[in-house]
């Protein structure tokens, strides 16, 4: 169903085409009085804004007279509509802008035992969805404005702001609220909005997302109560699959169990992705524990399909990679 446009924006455009048509109509009659086409357009636009030049031609016939009465009346009249609709429009905006904002900002100072999401990426996304199902309060956190404007539109209550920042978390009712969930893909953000909200609510449940495992150590020590890390949640549900008897089959096919479990995957970030070891690969003849090092954490390594079939799940940090081997890793896909 098309959307209604509001009453501001309609008349803005009623009041467009009947500029549109007075010029097109009066044009053309002082095109039939004998005019050129430049001359007769160049009267119409003098006139109707009101500019206030001599006539292009001189004026004698008294129905031309009255046809240029016609077009100063109905002229004005067009542009005094459009200027008190653009008004109206901007105005308006600017009124609802201060509303809903000033609205939205008594509903949280209202809310009490709610849960604090900071970050709307993929994770903060389906974390609202799931506490929206199960009937919480929650304030979604974000800096960037199209990310709030999309919560806001969902019908969700939203703050736009740098959740590092004490007074952001203070305005979320970081004092009245029960669970502060930090979700964002910035491990160091996370560790200082834990340790802020922390030394701010002593009472509240932490939950919070790290990047790679070394964070869940600083995290904790910053005051969290849970630490979640997506990719060591999807190599689980990898390992999983591959020990399962159907594993291979499932892992290989465009089988509604993998398309379930690849959109699983998306929505907490992570790519699966099969790397293969040829002669000429840098990581050839080095161990799993060195490639993961030097990635800094970036690629964890779920599995190795070795060159004979045998697969080595959860292979230990010594094990060397040797040519045509499969490697199967976990990483972070770009859009989280």
């Amino acid at each position: 169903m098309p959307k209604q446009l509001s009453r501001p924006t309609a008349n803005l455009i009623f009041a467009g085409a009947f500029i549109g048509l007075v010029v097109i109509v009066f044009t053309v009659g002082y095109r039939v009085a004998g005019w050129s086409w430049s001359d007769s357009i160049y009267m119409v636009i003098i006139t109707a804004f009101s500019v206030g030049y001599e006539e292009v031609v001189p004026i004698s016939s008294p129905w031309l007279r009255a046809w240029t009465i016609a077009l100063i009346v109905l002229g004005c009249t067009g542009i005094i509509f459009v200027t008190g609709t653009l008004v109206q429009l901007l105005t308006e905006a600017q009124i609802q802008r201060v509303l809903g904002g000033k609205r939205m900002e008594n509903e949280i100072e209202k809310l009490s035992g709610h849960v604090i999401i900071c970050g709307f990426g993929r994770i903060g996304r389906m974390l609202g969805l799931q506490l929206q199902q199960g009937g919480l309060s929650f304030v979604i956190l974000d800096q960037g404005a199209d990310r709030v404007a999309e919560a806001r539109e969902l019908g969700w209550l939203t703050m736009q702001g740098d959740a590092t920042d004490e007074s952001v978390l203070r305005a979320a009712g970081i004092a009245r609220a029960r669970v502060l969930a930090t979700v964002l893909p910035n491990d160091a953000a996370n560790v200082f909005i834990t340790l802020s909200a922390r030394n701010m609510n002593p009472g509240i449940q932490i939950i919070a997302r790290g990047e790679v495992p070394s964070t869940q150590r600083k995290l904790m020590q910053a005051g969290a109560n849970r630490v979640v890390l997506p990719a060591h949640i999807g190599a689980d549900r990898i390992a999983h699959l591959i020990l399962h008897p159907n594993a291979r089959e499932l892992l290989g096919n465009e089988t509604k169990s993998k398309v379930e479990f690849e959109n699983h995957l998306n929505e907490l970030g992570l790519d699966m992705e099969e790397i293969h070891i040829g002669s000429d690969s840098p990581w050839l003849q080095r161990s799993v524990g060195d490639v993961e090092k030097e990635l800094s954490g970036s690629m964890l390594t779920i599995a190795i399909q070795r060159k004979e079939g045998r697969i080595d799940v959860n292979p230990i940090p010594s094990t060397i990679l040797m040519s045509g081997d499969a490697l199967v890793v976990m990483k972070r896909n770009a859009r989280s």
